[in-house]
């Protein structure tokens, strides 16, 4: 019995890749689409297919286990409708949706995911978690593979620069690094910027322990002009990315709209998340889970910035902080559970982290100074200082004083890891 149950744990690997495999290509199928509507209504509409490079992602781990993210993308056998891609992801659209902005105008915005190429026609479908946690399918589209129209151009294509290697894309989690405002003259600057902020992960003791299951790649795009938009100073640049300072007229809030140029830069090498290193000192960032993080090359605090956007665009961790402004209005329904990791409304607290509480401690937890290294509930988070609760009195997903995460946005880190290298 024990050479049975082990014979079929050594195979089982080599079984779901056969089953990887039997679907899909080892390529990838990027799917471009225009998500636009207002505060309370959505649609979709295709734009294009593009098939890129080798498949990134994991071959083993295809339906998504996390269930994270405001969206995700479900790929079906068009003939049995057997799942056999699903990702979660959210976008710059959701948090648009969320301001007041949504409430008086219709806006639309270039949105795009990537699924492993299928050998045979199946069926997409796009789901919207709604406020109440529950998701709804929005959108289908029918794929055959054979559509001629598949544009199968790397539209912009570039050098790029290794700088740091550990295995095959299916068995790393495979980061790429892209430029924003660096000129053509500026590229020795973001080769040892790229280097730096690899460095900066690589050395961090939550991803420390996993440095040889990760694959860094920087591609070298040059922009017309150096920096970043900065429209509530009147600074407007010629950049690959056209990335703004000022989304949603908050001033340090660092994103683009432009998709697909991101797109279209990131797919000179195999990637499974996208690092975008504007070239400036102006303090700011954004992350967007399995979108991008974008973060600034020279100010002070970029170290930690870039940290803390990872954390967001690969982990899917929510902000921790609640005394900041920001543009966002009923970000959260405090009735539900937000899909977040690390910030709790106490409704299902026993899915959160509560096997990480000790019996002792009392949920919630205040914020006193014995408490200060415990895992608890301590309340604000998540831009509230009533009703959403945190794990830990710091965090780096809160502010830069500690300058380290708590146990349960580690575990998340490490949980995320694990499913790119299987």
């Amino acid at each position: 019995m024990k050479k049975a149950v082990f014979f079929f744990w050594l195979m089982s690997p080599l079984f779901v890749q056969a089953q990887f495999a039997k679907h899909f290509y080892d390529k990838t199928l990027r799917i471009d689409y225009v998500h636009a509507g207002n505060d309370s209504s959505d649609y979709y509409a295709m734009d294009e297919l593009i098939q890129e490079g080798v498949w990134a992602g994991s071959k083993t781990n295809l339906v998504d286990a996390f269930d994270y993210g405001n969206y995700k993308v479900v790929v079906r056998d068009k003939k049995g409708s057997e799942v056999l891609y699903s990702k979660g992801f959210s976008t710059l659209f959701w948090e648009w949706q969320t301001t007041a902005e949504a409430r008086i105008t219709t806006r639309a915005f270039a949105e795009n995911v990537l699924i492993p190429f299928p050998r045979y026609p199946v069926t997409v479908e796009f789901h919207n978690r709604l406020h109440n946690g529950q998701w709804q399918k929005k959108f289908t589209c029918d794929i055959d593979p054979e559509n001629y129209f598949i544009r199968k151009e790397n539209r912009l294509q570039f050098p790029v620069l290794s700088l740091h290697q550990s295995g095959q894309p299916a068995v790393s989690l495979d980061l790429v690094i892209i430029p924003e405002g660096y000129t053509a003259g500026e590229m020795e600057k973001f080769k040892a910027d790229s280097r730096r902020f690899a460095d900066y992960l690589l050395d961090h003791e939550v991803y420390k322990p996993y440095a040889n299951n990760i694959n860094i790649t920087a591609v070298l795009a040059p922009s017309l002009e150096s920096g970043a938009d900065i429209p509530g100073k009147g600074v407007w640049k010629q950049t690959v990315l056209n990335s703004t300072f000022y989304t949603f007229d908050s001033d340090r809030y660092l994103t683009t709209s432009d998709m697909k140029s991101v797109r279209d830069v990131a797919a000179n090498v195999p990637y499974d998340q996208i690092l975008i290193v504007a070239n400036t000192s102006v303090y700011g960032g954004g992350g967007i889970y399995n979108f991008y993080g974008l973060f600034t090359s020279d100010n002070p605090f970029a170290r930690e910035v870039f940290i803390h956007e990872f954390g967001h665009s690969f982990a899917g961790l929510a902000d921790e902080y609640y005394d900041s402004e920001v543009s966002y209005e009923g970000f959260y329904d405090l009735s539900v559970e937000p899909w977040e990791p690390n910030i709790t409304t106490l409704v299902d607290f026993k899915y959160k982290w509560a096997d990480l509480v000790t019996p002792e401690t009392e949920i919630p937890t205040r914020s006193k100074l014995n408490n200060k290294n415990i895992v608890g509930a301590f309340e604000g988070g998540g831009y509230l200082a009533k009703g959403i609760y945190r794990p830990s009195v710091e965090c780096m997903m809160k502010s830069f004083s500690s300058g380290k995460f708590c146990p349960v946005c580690t575990r998340a880190i490490h949980q995320m890891i694990e499913n790119y290298i299987q």
